[in-house]
């Protein structure tokens, strides 16, 4: 599997954080500098979609329940909520320099 997105330079595409849902449906993977988190359907292995979160995106983590998962977006200085069963970035919050690394504890 190869990641390409259109107008996105290869050297951009990083893969650097991964999270698999529980129920065995999705894999999310971070992609660094190309400012996406790649959706793949663990059963075919095909990506399904790019959502398109902050700058330099780090790290995943998933809420307890597995509704969201957030995104940490270094250059951005940002997080990102994203809303597992519809596939959609809900939101980005302002949260400070640099976040890098991010876990969600019940």
């Amino acid at each position: 599997m190869g990641f390409e997105i259109p107008g996105v330079n290869e050297e951009s595409i990083q893969p650097v954080g991964v999270k698999h849902t529980n129920d065995g449906k999705y894999t999310f993977v971070a992609l660094g500098p190309a400012n996406r988190v790649a959706v793949i359907d663990q059963k075919t292995k095909e990506i399904i979609k790019y959502l398109l979160v902050g700058q330099r995106v780090w790290q995943l983590a998933f809420s307890n329940d597995q509704k969201t998962l957030l995104s940490t977006n270094g250059v951005s200085n940002d997080v990102s909520f994203i809303n597992v069963e519809k596939l959609k970035v809900e939101k980005s919050v302002k949260v400070g320099r640099f976040p890098w690394g991010v876990v969600i504890s019940p």
